[in-house]
């Protein structure tokens, strides 16, 4: 009888054994368990963070820039290659979206430059801009050339000859009469001619807070 009694409760303890480690794998199991579906919780929240960067915008080619120059510009300052800052002077508008902020720091280049001529020959100036710099990265563009050239001075040339000569008639009738006026008169175009000669025509100059405006060679994701 005493065997059977110690016999049985060795079995009991056993069960009670084997019920408590069955009670703990399971407590682990739902922990992992628990664990896991946080984790998995979690992952959308970290792939919605990731997928939250912005896709960039197609700005399409012909789109204007107007910008407003920082460096200033001239004919008689800049050479071909010379870079020059300047900054949006208007926000660029794609389908309805701002793409660019009204202040965007854009960088430009001088492609070629002319200084007016003697006589002939009128000054120009020739620009595009070669970067946008949205939050401070800069993205590589391309443009339309900016091209500028000075106002023809002919007329005040063919001004300056007449009055020159017309000095001349008096003072060469004041010297010989009718024959001493017609020499004036040559005199007088010459010298009026040689100061035409000795005069620049007007040159370009473009300084800070100029407004210009630039348009899009080829499309560029911003």
């Amino acid at each position: 009888m005493m065997i059977k009694a110690q016999m049985r409760h060795i079995c009991h303890l056993v069960l009670l054994l084997i019920l408590v480690t069955n009670m703990a794998a399971c407590n682990t199991e739902l922990s992992s368990t628990s664990a896991d579906s946080n984790e998995n919780a979690l992952a959308p929240t970290g792939s919605v963070a990731a997928s939250a960067k912005p896709a960039k915008v197609t700005v399409p080619a012909g789109t204007r820039l107007r910008i407003a120059l920082i460096d200033g510009v001239s004919t008689t300052n800049s050479a071909p290659g010379d870079q020059f800052m300047a900054s949006l002077s208007e926000p660029v508008i794609v389908s309805g979206k701002m793409v660019l902020e009204k202040g965007t720091v854009v960088r430009g280049r001088v492609v070629d430059v002319k200084k007016s001529g003697r006589v002939k020959g009128l000054a120009s100036i020739e620009l595009a801009l070669s970067e946008i710099i949205p939050n401070g990265k800069p993205v590589i563009i391309s443009t339309k050339p900016f091209t500028a050239v000075a106002e023809s001075t002919k007329m005040r040339d063919a001004g300056t000859i007449a009055a020159g000569a017309g000095i001349g008639t008096a003072i060469g009738a004041i010297a010989g009469g009718k024959k001493g006026a017609a020499v004036g008169a040559v005199v007088g175009g010459g010298a009026g001619t040689g100061t035409v000669l000795a005069t620049e025509g007007k040159e370009l100059h473009y300084p800070p807070e100029t407004r210009l405006s630039f348009s899009l060679a080829i499309p560029v994701d911003i």
